[in-house]
């Protein structure tokens, strides 16, 4: 275990510092590498290994500033977790794609792998912050270590990986740092029947809970697509894969929410009342101003 839990936060608050996508050092391997189908979130279809015809030659975005006003509100949402240096910068070491194209079929290849391990990273360092989670400290800690190890292997080891695997074990880690995380509101609220404390995998879609409580709720794999949750209390929620593709999270309250991402944060619409944890981003188009309820 580190050395002491006021050191280990800050250790972990770089630790996802790490794990935001850093564009100016990757080769837009999002943007090359991915495939997208023309929808409401992109205003065209592009094969995977096909460069995007917005893509430069100096890897930057040729209409970065207008992304949503061009059909491509997708392409604002995704987060690489970092991924896309590391398979850059690390795996190939800063190997150009375009100047070597024989490689570019195994970074490819590689990145959303690489992006499923960072992802991972990104919720043990989450599950290992939370104060409630020291009596699984050292597991977290050494599935931390053992899914970062994995992330320097070779390209023939990467592609290798039985990634499922590896994320069962992560997910029941993570299951428990949740159950530990919202044990006093479990039991609160033992015996309540009016308030259901597990949600998982429940539909949502454009439900009204303006305002609901909804604190320390098992919310994993919920699906809040065009959600009213203005002004809703979502502190110690269990939020891992929730959906929330243009939920309205205007002033909510999700400062204290378990697993939320930097993608789910730029899928909903909230504003500058929005509590968000630490190391989540405010996104660019939010409202600046506080959204009339």
């Amino acid at each position: 275990m580190m050395e002491n839990r006021d050191g280990a936060k800050r250790n972990l608050e770089l630790v996802q510092k790490n794990l935001k996508a850093d564009c100016g050092n990757c080769f837009a391997l999002c943007c090359a590498g991915l495939c997208f189908t023309a929808s409401a979130d992109f205003a065209f279809d592009k094969a995977a290994g096909v460069p995007c015809p917005n893509l430069q030659s100096d890897f930057r975005c040729g209409i970065h500033e207008d992304l949503r006003r061009s059909g491509f509100k997708g392409c604002t949402v995704f987060d690489c977790y970092g991924s896309g240096q590391k398979v850059s910068q690390v795996t190939f070491k800063g190997k150009d794609w375009r100047k070597d194209p024989g490689a570019a079929k195994e970074m490819f290849a590689v990145f959303p792998v690489m992006t499923q391990l960072h992802e991972m990273l990104w919720y043990l360092a989450d599950a290992m912050k939370q104060e409630t989670a020291k009596q699984i400290y050292n597991e977290l800690e050494e599935m931390m270590q053992k899914t970062e190890r994995l992330t320097l292997l070779e390209v023939p080891e990467l592609m290798a990986l039985d990634i499922p695997i590896h994320r069962a074990q992560v997910n029941d880690l993570l299951v428990k740092a949740s159950e530990l995380a919202r044990a006093d509101v479990l039991k609160r609220n033992k015996g309540r029947k009016s308030k259901k404390l597990t949600q998982r995998n429940a539909d949502m879609m454009g439900a009204e809970l303006k305002g609901a409580d909804l604190k320390g709720v098992d919310f994993r794999g919920a699906y809040f697509i065009a959600a009213n949750l203005r002004q809703a209390d979502l502190r110690t929620a269990d939020l891992i894969g929730a959906d929330f593709r243009d939920a309205d999270i205007s002033g909510a309250d999700l400062s204290t929410s378990l697993f939320l991402t930097q993608v789910q944060a730029n899928a909903a619409i909230g504003d500058c009342h929005t509590k968000l944890p630490e190391a989540i981003s405010r996104p660019d188009h939010w409202a600046k101003k506080p959204r009339i309820f």
